[in-house]
């Protein structure tokens, strides 16, 4: 990654009410696992299936903050796109997902504030079943436009 140019995603100015992506993410053992072991988070309803089929839930569930990853790594990569910084979260996890689940995500622009350079970004996650698992709101602010580099080098010519 590094010394490689990317591309920056798309500035206020690109950006429009309306606009969507979506994205299916499909939640795999090497993705708990990882999790697990970086955050030391030994909840065992995440991973203990005996625990879990005395629960509600009845079999381990995605921790929400793995969800949390999948919505940030959209907006970081495709909506608004690199370059983008999250304000703002407020999400709700109404129905649990397990492992092995594919999450369909839609990011949709709800909002422009151009004085506060900032856009407004409607979450929505549904599972295999059509079931919602994950809606909110997220303020993003989009990508700067860079400062020119040859105007600032050639400041000593003018």
């Amino acid at each position: 990654m590094l010394g490689k140019k990317r591309k920056l995603g798309k500035k206020l100015h690109d950006l429009k009410v309306g606009d969507t992506y979506t994205a299916s993410k499909t939640v795999e053992d090497r993705d708990l696992l990882m999790y697990l072991g970086l955050s030391d988070d030994a909840n065992p309803l995440y991973i203990q299936h005996d625990y879990a089929s005395q629960t509600p839930f009845k079999r381990p569930v995605v921790p929400t903050v793995m969800l949390v990853g999948m919505v940030t790594s959209l907006v970081s990569m495709h909506l608004p796109g690199p370059g983008s910084h999250i304000q703002r979260q407020e999400l709700e996890f109404d129905k649990p997902v397990y492992h092995y689940a594919e999450v369909k995500f839609t990011l949709e622009i709800s909002g422009i504030d151009e004085a506060k350079h900032e856009v407004e970004v409607l979450v929505h996650g549904y599972d295999e079943e059509g079931a919602e698992v994950v809606k909110g709101t997220l303020t993003v602010v989009p990508p700067y436009e860079p400062e020119s580099m040859n105007a600032r080098s050639l400041e000593n010519f003018y």
